[in-house]
């Protein structure tokens, strides 16, 4: 991910995955505890207005679009805790797991 991103400038893009399928619309956006840098993004899905949590490092952004590059149908399977709360730990560490990225920090 971009790091001089303003993650605010993430919130109402449309977010596709890695074969260009839409996900939805970015709806909100985490970040990391300890480096204030943006980890992940809730995205707002049609299927009954579902948010799921996309990792932003892989992804990047394109023009105006989050491009995750992930399959569709392992982003609709992620964990879902709801959005409006603080990830914790627990949940992070799940969400990690779940995409397969290394556990670093």
């Amino acid at each position: 991910m971009q790091t001089d991103i303003d993650p605010r400038t993430l919130i109402g893009r449309k977010a596709f995955d890695r074969e260009g399928a839409k996900i939805g619309t970015v709806d909100e956006v985490y970040l990391d505890d300890a480096t204030g840098e943006p980890e992940w993004a809730a995205v707002r899905t049609g299927l009954f207005s579902r948010d799921v949590f996309v990792p932003l490092e892989p992804s990047e952004v394109v023009g105006d679009t989050l491009r995750v590059p992930y399959d569709r149908s392992l982003i609709k399977d992620a964990p879902d805790f709801g959005v409006g709360r603080h990830l914790s730990p627990e949940q992070e560490l799940q969400l990690y797991h779940h995409y397969g990225l290394d556990v670093t920090g």
